[in-house]
This record gives C-alpha cells, sequence and structure tokens, in this order.
C-alpha cells in the first residue's frame, strides 16, 4: 500500500521528455532553476545575462541529468520585469517555450518574514511553471508580449507623456521661484520682457539670482515645448496618414466627438493594440474593476483594483469627464446623469471612475467591430 500511494503521488500528466527551467532574472546575471519533472529533484546554475553558450552548456547538463535528448523541448517561465520583453524574444529565438509571469500573481507565504532569496525564487517558479504542465489553472497570471511593431507605437504617446509632465514641473519650477519675492506672471511668450521689468514685494528688481535661476529653467521649459511640438505634429501627421494598426485605431477613436489625439493614441497604443478577448480583459488592463470582499457575513466593496497601467486609468477618467460634456445625448452620459449627477463630489467621483470603465469597453468595441456607443454623436463632416 504504501509503495502505490508514492507512485500515485509522484505519477505526472506533465508531457514526457521535456525540461522545465525557472529563471531569477538580474541585471548581470541569470540564476536557472531546472527540473525534469515532479520525481526529479532540482537543479541551479548561474550564467551571465543574454550569455548564449553559458545557456546552451547550462541547458546540456540539465538534459545529461534528467537522461533527456539533446533536442527534448525546453519550457521556461520569467517575471516580468524592467529588462522589458528583450529576455523573453531571446529564449525565443533559442528555440524555448517561454512564458512571462505577472510578479504580483505569484502565490506566497503569508508569514510576518518569510525567507526570500534568488535561489529559492527560481525554484518557486519552476515548481509552478510544472503546475501549469500538469493543466492547473489559475497558477499565476501570464503577460502577453507585444509584437515589436506594437511596442514601438508606443514609444510617441509615452514621450510625449514625459514632456508634458516635465512641462508642467518646469513650469511649477519658475512659477515657486517668482512666488519667493511675492511676483506672479503669466507664462508666455512676453514672459522674458515681462520679468525683466517685473517689481518684487519691496519695489525693487527682482534679485539677480533669482532671475539667473527662472532664466535658466526658462530656457529649459522653451526646449521642452519645442520637442513636445515636434512629437504633436508628428503624431498627427501619422494619424492623418494611417499607416498603422495603432495610426488606424486613433483615426477611428478621433471621428467622436470628446475623444481627442492624446487619448486615442495612448488608448490605440496600450490597450487596443492588444489582442484583449473580452471586456473583462479590458477592464483588468486598465485596472478600473472592483474588488469586492466577502467574509462570512461581512460584504463590501474594496474600491477599485488599481492593477493596471496607470497612465490609461488616469487617462480613461479625465476622458469620461470630457465625454460627459461632449456627449451629452449618449446613452453613456445618461446612465452617469441619473445615477450619480445629482449626489455630492464623493458620489460624483465614484461615478465617473465606473463611467471611464464603460467608456473604454465602449471604445473598444467601437474599435473591434465599428459599433458606435449608443447616442454617440460624430464629429462634423464625419461620415
Amino acid at each position: 500500500m504504501m509503495d502505490t500511494a508514492t507512485t500515485a503521488r509522484r505519477e505526472s500528466t506533465a508531457p514526457a521528455g521535456v525540461l522545465y527551467v525557472g529563471l531569477e532574472l538580474s541585471a548581470r546575471e541569470w540564476r536557472l532553476a531546472c527540473s525534469g519533472g515532479l520525481a526529479t529533484r532540482g537543479m541551479q546554475t548561474v550564467i551571465r545575462a543574454g550569455d548564449r553558450p553559458g545557456w546552451q552548456r547550462a541547458i546540456g547538463r540539465a538534459k545529461r541529468r534528467y537522461g533527456l535528448a539533446a533536442a527534448a523541448p525546453v519550457w521556461s517561465c520569467c517575471e516580468a520585469g524592467r529588462d522589458g520583453a528583450w529576455p523573453h524574444r531571446w529564449l525565443t529565438r533559442e528555440g524555448v517555450h517561454n512564458r512571462v509571469v505577472d510578479s504580483s500573481s505569484i502565490e506566497v507565504n503569508r508569514r510576518a518574514r518569510r525567507a526570500k532569496t534568488d535561489r529559492l525564487d527560481a525554484a518557486k517558479l519552476v515548481r509552478l511553471l510544472l503546475r501549469v504542465a500538469l493543466g492547473e489553472v489559475g497558477v499565476w497570471r501570464e503577460v502577453h508580449v507585444l509584437s515589436p511593431a506594437a511596442e514601438a507605437a508606443r514609444q510617441v504617446p509615452r514621450a510625449l507623456t514625459m514632456l508634458t509632465r516635465e512641462r508642467t514641473r518646469w513650469r511649477n519650477r519658475i512659477h515657486a521661484l517668482l512666488a519667493t519675492v511675492g511676483v506672479r506672471l503669466p507664462i508666455d511668450a512676453q514672459f522674458p520682457a515681462r520679468l525683466a521689468g517685473a517689481t518684487t514685494w519691496a519695489d525693487g528688481p527682482v534679485p539677480a539670482a533669482v532671475c539667473a535661476r527662472v532664466e535658466l529653467a526658462w530656457r529649459f521649459l522653451q526646449q521642452v515645448e519645442r520637442e513636445r511640438t515636434a512629437l504633436q505634429q508628428a503624431q498627427r501627421a501619422a494619424r492623418r496618414a494611417g499607416a498603422t494598426p495603432a495610426a488606424v485605431c486613433a483615426q477611428r477613436l478621433t471621428r467622436l466627438r470628446g475623444i481627442g489625439d492624446r487619448c486615442a493614441w495612448v488608448l490605440a497604443t496600450e490597450v487596443y493594440s492588444r489582442n484583449l478577448q473580452n471586456r473583462r480583459q479590458v477592464g483588468a488592463l486598465t485596472g478600473l474593476t472592483g474588488v469586492p470582499y466577502q467574509s462570512g457575513t461581512v460584504v463590501r466593496g474594496q474600491g477599485i483594483s488599481r492593477a493596471g497601467l496607470a497612465q490609461v486609468r488616469a487617462l480613461a477618467v479625465e476622458t469620461a469627464w470630457l465625454w460627459v460634456q461632449w456627449q451629452p445625448t449618449s446613452e453613456l452620459t445618461q446612465w452617469f446623469q441619473r445615477r450619480f449627477a445629482h449626489g455630492g463630489p464623493g458620489q460624483r467621483r465614484v461615478g465617473i471612475v465606473a463611467l471611464a470603465r464603460r467608456l473604454v469597453i465602449a471604445l473598444w468595441r467601437y474599435d473591434r467591430d465599428g459599433i458606435v456607443p449608443a447616442g454617440a454623436v460624430l464629429k462634423a463632416g464625419v461620415a
């Protein structure tokens, strides 16, 4: 009976003749935890990051240890991190069936203090990979790696977002410097002339040291403005040309009133360029889905998950306010007006987040199937 029970526990339905590898990645080295199945003892080795000969030697040693053929397939997994998609593409080029895992979805020990080392993490990954190979569902959440073309399309919208933040930062710095001497000036093309003639709280000129710092910040701001303007013009030209899938999607979205270039490009490159299958995936990607809590008789909400793209989430809420303003006949706007418009500021904030989630899903359907949101109006001159 003991022998039978032991055999049953060690029995594996995972594909036979496969080498399983869990990778713990860092900037300089990769730690490989290898396994030949549930009944085998794991082994670990360390190679330099992206070292092809080192990878081949490590995989060869592991295959020989587990009695696998030299041409046996290799399944691997690694966590998504700051390196982006190049480790996955590198492994795929080496003929490895790799899975990229969302690190926040990996189960961990809930004790107040737990051991945390690269060796333990790599061993954990390969054990989870074996569970996935056995057919277990819900072990983790995988990251769908974008194509190089889709990844390249995100760079200009992200650069524009960065430059917009830099613009705000330099403008705020100029205002803060002038506030220390009691000066308030609008920042526009005539700012240098106004600065030269400005007087402080003591009816004197702006001190030379403060003026020098303000002029330095002004020069930085002008450079940011030039780069930002150039990118905006290039983006508009790309949208009109419609030479890429992202440009076609942005072109389609901007036909609706209330949807501008920035919103259209961010949604097209960050959300709709992915192979999303249903509205739940769209909502989860934006992090706007609700998180319930139920334990015994205690039932309450925990707000939204905030697990998706923060940039898209903030833009979706901003677009929802614009949608209410420019699409008053839309069913989405009327739903918001009925449910939340007559409440207090807190209730309206809750409502606008709910509207943002519905709007992102409605625009996804419009892009995928051409279904205009009910009651929405196209811009003048658009058929």
